[in-house]
């Protein structure tokens, strides 16, 4: 076996190339971000946190990245954040990824969450996603 991967940056990278090269979320959001500059356009979807644990088996090297997106909407209500939500979740649950040099076994949705921003005006919408994405190194 060689040397473990460290697989966080080539399923980000994967994760925002699936959803930036989709059309029908392009018209849904203004942009997806995975830094987030000031003064964005509303809605957009950013790329947010990440947790990655080891999945090895016996003869190679896996890992299993959770991956936190998150749906911003200025709409009111949360009509246009669930639907902009639904498309990332068609575009990533149970979908392959080309992952940079590493085997995609699986990716899985995990949860969504709404969450309204208390300070005033209280106007902004958030959704949280979670993914979980299973890769392995190729064998050798």
């Amino acid at each position: 076996m060689t040397t473990a991967p460290y697989p966080m940056l080539a399923v980000q990278g994967a994760v925002v190339q699936r959803l930036k090269g989709d059309s029908a979320l392009s018209a849904l959001v203004d942009a997806v971000y995975d830094y987030l500059p000031e003064d964005v356009p509303y809605p957009f979807v950013q790329v947010g946190e990440a947790i990655e644990t080891p999945r090895n088996s016996h003869d190679r090297y896996g890992r299993e990245t959770v991956i936190t997106l998150h749906v911003w909407s200025k709409y009111r209500g949360y009509a246009q954040a669930h639907r902009i939500a639904a498309q990332v979740v068609a575009l990533l649950d149970h979908q392959p990824l080309t992952v940079s040099g590493l085997d995609h076994i699986a990716t899985r949705f995990e949860f969504s969450q709404t969450l309204t921003d208390p300070e005033p005006p209280g106007d902004i919408r958030h959704v949280v996603l979670r993914f979980r994405v299973v890769t392995e190194q190729p064998p050798a």
